[in-house]
């Protein structure tokens, strides 16, 4: 980001004021978060903004973060501020990326097109999600069209069938992504009610299962199943009828062929059944670096113990993460979490943090307690429900420039230079 990010960002907005034009995108979190509720549908706002039991988790992530107060210094010179890193190989302009989210289209049709192509023009990170509403190659377009080969990462879900694990990191390669980022923390489903009081999966309605239906090996699978499968009446309702709509709309192919083709069905129930893997061990990150020579970052560490172990199989890096409280309630929050796994791996390998990190200062004391960068997920889901693509920029936008503010009225001036000393635990 320019020098004085945060003070254009902000100018911006008032010269904006002064013609009476305020922010579509609302500059603190409550009120994005009130908006964004406003316009979802029930479905959507369950899915993005739901956790896990009693959002126990979610709770936990802020009351970690609140913990921690920035302690100031005085009559500093700040005015030549850097938020700029480096993380495998690139030159980023902040230390924020996009984190993957699923099924997006629940905040706003072609969700991931917009959420790359807002990533590109902030020159940030997007991690493809692995279920995502369009195929990584779309995205990956989208993202050149703005920016020639405008940074991206890829978010692994590891499939119970490796062919399709094979064909996916293959895809990622060839797409640009400058990482591959295995979610670990996803073997199985956590306990959502949200979502369970609606009865909405939106997997079950070819939601979020793009890369999967763009994939040649993920359609063989299918065949095979379609193949050995034996022939079971339907239950019919109007509920089947919608979801057979949606499905028929959401998988590739003609609508009108797809509502009587065996095919896409088939698809939806192969992705709920090989899509994770519950068996998944250190043995298959090992083979992993088989697959690929880009970076391997393990998404979802908590336990110093396990980001040793990631160290000591050769990983390059680690996103601590609960996976923004939807997976395990009364989780260890990713504050808490970082500091074990920061002070875990010495520097070994790169160590990113999600979940709960919502502002910029959120991410100041990310870096702060040892995170080389942060990953934004709801923020830009928000700002994506209320204004497509420049709304999902714009919510990251604010969220950097608050960072470049916080860190100069903090009396620092490199994001690179941040440790414990400028937090104090309250």
């Amino acid at each position: 980001m320019a020098e004085n990010y945060g003070r254009a960002r902000q100018n911006e907005i008032y010269r904006a004021g002064v013609h009476g034009r305020t922010p579509s995108v609302p500059t603190d979190f409550a009120t994005l978060e009130k908006r964004a509720k406003a316009k979802m549908s029930a479905r959507g706002w369950a899915y993005i903004a739901g956790g896990a039991g009693e959002g126990r988790t979610m709770a936990a992530n802020r009351a970690a973060l609140d913990r921690w107060a920035i302690v100031p210094r005085m009559l500093r010179d700040t005015s030549d501020r850097n938020l700029e890193i480096e993380l495998f190989g690139q030159t980023l302009p902040a230390p924020v990326l996009f984190s993957p989210v699923g099924a997006g289209a629940l905040a706003h049709d072609r969700a991931d097109i917009h959420i790359g192509h807002a990533a590109a023009e902030l020159g940030l990170p997007y991690i493809f999600s692995n279920q995502g509403c369009a195929p990584m190659e779309d995205v990956a377009a989208e993202m050149d069209s703005v920016s020639r080969g405008a940074p991206r990462w890829f978010q692994l879900y590891w499939s119970t069938d490796d062919r399709l694990v094979r064909s996916l990191v293959s895809r990622a390669e060839q797409s640009g992504a400058a990482a591959i980022a295995v979610t670990l923390d996803t073997t199985m489903l956590g306990w959502r009610p949200q979502d369970l009081n609606l009865g909405s999966l939106p997997f079950a309605r070819a939601e979020g299962i793009d890369q999967y239906t763009s994939d040649p090996s993920f359609w063989e699978i299918v065949a095979e199943r379609l193949k050995d499968a034996v022939s079971e009446k339907p239950e019919v309702s109007i509920g089947a009828i919608k979801t057979l709509f949606s499905i028929a709309k959401n998988v590739p192919g003609d609508i009108r062929r797809n509502l009587t083709a065996p095919e896409p069905r088939a698809a939806v129930e192969t992705f709920l059944d090989i899509y994770s893997r519950p068996t998944l061990s250190w043995t298959d990150i090992v083979t992993l670096r088989d697959m690929t020579s880009l970076p391997i970052v393990l998404k979802g560490v908590l336990h110093p113990d396990d980001a040793r172990k990631a160290v000591d199989v050769g990983v390059d890096g680690i996103i601590v993460s609960n996976h923004g409280g939807r997976q395990v309630d009364g989780s260890i929050s990713s504050a808490d979490a970082l500091v074990d796994v920061a002070d875990a791996v010495e520097g070994r390998v790169k160590v990113l943090v999600d979940s709960g990190f919502y502002t910029g200062a959120d991410v100041f004391k990310a870096l702060a307690l040892g995170a080389d960068a942060v990953c934004i997920g709801r923020p830009h889901m928000y700002g994506l429900a209320l204004a497509g693509a420049a709304g999902a920029r714009d919510a990251v936008a604010n969220i950097v420039a608050e960072l470049d503010l916080t860190l100069g009225l903090s009396g620092q001036t490199d994001v690179r230079t941040l440790d414990r000393s400028v937090l104090k635990k309250v």
